[in-house]
């Protein structure tokens, strides 16, 4: 299983365009994760530990936002928040934010100082940047207690598919690698050893006057991270040309606005209750013993 790959994701550009210095996080990731808030209320109870993936590429804006939400239906002195992956500073303008990073930099940082299961892993817009995205679930997996869930989104398929036609139009390589599907998601949270995976999507609509913010969009959404993209460094007329050929070939709404569609996924899922395989030996971890003895008593 750990060998499965994204063989589209160039997974170095991956790294490099999660950890690129930010003056705050992406807004299609910030508007996403507050879409996502509102599937806390599946959850018969709120979290009381949980971890925030990549919460400076998912949204600073929405952390705190979701640290507030759980902190309330908890209470306020009840809610322990743990960050993992790469958390190196930026440099919000706004002074709130700047203030509310530095508290999480603060002591509120934990997650290399506990090895307690956790009630919920959050990863916003994650999972569509990693070359082998098996070896990320079978690692939150690990991280959660017995009916702890994992609540996740993606990018889908259908995203830029416009972009994409322009592209074909013009014979260029492909500006972004391939989404995986829904479905495919299911499948693999399945495979992990996940229980219970809800699979849904929607789909954005985004549109633009002007051609410079939707270049300037795409850029701080994201970047190129397909294999087959070209090699080397554009001339400098590769900005101009590719105006024009969006100009040309991009579809517009009624109101002659340019469109771009972006499918998001989203996802969530249990860790199911142990299950001790009969064979002639079996090994079994002491947590899932322990917590198969308690369930015997009830």
């Amino acid at each position: 299983m750990s060998d499965a790959t994204n063989p589209s994701l160039d997974p170095l550009a991956a790294a490099r365009c999660i950890g690129l210095q930010r003056e705050a996080s992406p807004w299609l990731n910030e508007e996403i994760a507050q879409r996502m808030h509102s599937r806390l209320r599946w959850m018969t109870q709120p979290p009381k530990r949980w971890a925030h993936w990549l919460p400076r590429w998912g949204g600073m804006r929405s952390h705190v936002a979701l640290k507030g939400l759980l902190a309330e239906a908890n209470g306020r002195n009840n809610v322990q928040t743990y960050l993992s992956g790469s958390v190196e500073a930026i440099q919000p303008q706004a002074s709130w934010l700047q203030a509310a990073w530095t508290k999480l930099r603060g002591s509120d940082v934990q997650w290399q100082a506990t090895d307690q299961p956790l009630d919920m892993v959050w990863a916003n817009m994650v999972l569509h940047l990693q070359a082998q995205p098996l070896m990320l679930l079978q690692q939150w997996l690990g991280m959660l207690r017995v009916n702890g869930m994992l609540m996740f989104s993606a990018l889908g398929p259908d995203t830029l598919r416009e972009l994409r036609h322009v592209y074909a139009q013009m014979g260029w390589a492909q500006p972004t690698h391939l989404f995986t599907d829904m479905h495919d998601w299911g499948d693999m949270l399945v495979q992990c050893g996940f229980a219970e995976p809800v699979m849904d999507m929607e789909t954005l609509t985004i549109t633009y006057t002007s051609l410079d913010k939707l270049v300037a969009d795409l850029r701080e959404c994201g970047r190129n991270l397909s294999v087959a993209r070209t090699p080397h460094c554009k001339g400098r007329g590769w900005n101009a040309q590719l105006l024009a050929a969006l100009q040309a070939h991009l579809p517009r709404d009624d109101q002659g606005n340019f469109t771009l569609s972006i499918e998001i996924i989203y996802g969530h899922a249990l860790r199911p209750e142990p299950k001790a395989k009969m064979s002639p030996q079996t090994h079994v971890s002491l947590e899932d013993m322990q917590h198969m003895l308690r369930k015997s008593k009830v």
